[in-house]
């Protein structure tokens, strides 16, 4: 046994009994927020002036919803899918690398599907798979992965996207803000500089295509429309403490929308106000949106990250929505993108998979006589107890 049942039994009694209080505090806050959203629903101008003083003044990492031109409160039927669309999604796993491996190594999987939506032509798959050894892969770490595996998603999508018909609409899973270490040293920063700088390249290369492109988040948590409420209901004397204001706590964008949009429905277009968001300018600027994918009685909501290119072209906005909206119903009871889904099938290394490519290296070294030191005694231990338990 690996867990004290009986604690746990008693903490769970104790967040029972607590609940319902919880709950009770965190409905009138969702209350009020919607209240707040009706009350600053076309008061565009004011609101994004307040949140760039405040950004400029009080607070440079503000992160939040910024009104563009619809109302806050707006919603928007999902648009007939077209004729024949070209569908493009990416999805990219990777190998982090590990000291008590047999050989030490780094690998990113990226895995892509196009489809022609309306024709009777088969899918294409595409695998594109880079290999990083010791010598190479010294100073990566998880998250420089993360970087490149970010930017090669959509590379594929951009190179992929200039051999199809055109419309064309791709998308990869999670947002298309990059992310990455702004402010851990000097190497993590000219890092994300660098990879920041190819993307940015990548996603000129889509707009030059002029790809609907998108990042969809599935099942998000964020709070940027809620923030941006509370920005909007802080006083003068608030806005000092404004890191610490939060009247709001607990309510998430969700709750804001959930009941609002219909099935297949959009909300407002937000820009992103973030110290990331900073770095794409002009056409490149990022925005969002929530789409209900759910069934008439069961919201389901995504958030869908879009450059501003997309957002001015009323055509390719209204043919992502669309092709969202059809992919998502192609999943059933479970709406998320069917493409994105098997991308991610395709993209997906196993523990098979990782020990095939450990052995290849390994038989490779031991043919250039290239010594190793092999498994960790750590690693070794946990291999001959078998693995019944979670291993980090």
């Amino acid at each position: 046994m690996s867990i004290n049942y009986q604690q746990i039994r008693q903490q769970v009694r104790e967040l029972g009994a607590s609940a319902p209080e919880r709950y009770r505090q965190l409905q009138n806050l969702r209350q009020r927020a919607g209240e707040l959203l009706a009350t600053y629903a076309d008061d565009h101008a004011p609101l994004r002036e307040k949140v760039l003083r405040v950004a400029r003044s009080y607070d440079p990492s503000l992160r939040c919803a910024l009104p563009v031109s619809e109302a806050l409160d707006a919603h928007f039927p999902a648009p007939a899918l077209p004729g024949e669309i070209t569908v493009l999604a990416a999805d990219g796993s990777q190998i982090n690398p590990d000291r008590h491996a047999e050989v030490e190594f780094s690998l990113i999987n990226v895995g892509a599907i196009r489809v022609r939506s309306g024709s009777a032509a088969p899918p294409i798959v595409t695998i594109e798979s880079q290999l990083f050894d010791a010598d190479g892969s010294a100073n990566l770490t998880e998250n420089s992965l993360a970087l490149q595996r970010d930017l090669r998603e959509r590379d594929i999508l951009s190179r992929l996207a200039a051999q199809a018909l055109p419309p064309v609409v791709s998308f990869t899973d999670g947002p298309m803000e990059l992310w990455g270490s702004q402010d851990v040293g000097a190497q993590a920063v000219s890092e994300y500089q660098e990879v920041l700088q190819e993307y940015i390249g990548v996603l000129e290369q889509l707009r030059a295509q002029n790809v609907a492109t998108a990042g969809y988040v599935d099942k998000p948590a964020a709070s940027l429309v809620v923030r941006l409420l509370e920005v909007a209901e802080a006083g003068k004397a608030d806005l000092p403490e404004i890191r610490q204001y939060h009247p709001l706590r607990g309510v998430r964008d969700f709750d804001l929308y959930a009941g609002l949009l219909g099935v297949g429905e959009r909300s407002a277009i937000f820009a992103l106000q973030s110290q990331s968001a900073r770095q794409y300018t002009s056409d490149l600027a990022l925005h969002f949106f929530y789409l209900n994918v759910g069934r008439p009685g069961k919201p389901w909501l995504a958030r869908v990250e879009v450059p501003a290119w997309v957002v001015k072209q009323p055509v390719l906005l209204d043919n992502l929505h669309a092709v969202l909206v059809d992919q998502c119903r192609l999943t059933g009871e479970r709406p998320y993108p069917y493409l994105l889904h098997r991308a991610h099938e395709i993209a997906l290394v196993g523990l098979q998979e990782r020990e095939q490519v450990a052995q290849m290296i390994a038989l490779e070294l031991r043919r250039q006589g290239v010594p190793f030191l092999g498994l960790s005694h750590k690693q070794a231990l946990k291999n001959a107890t078998g693995r019944t338990r979670f291993q980090p």
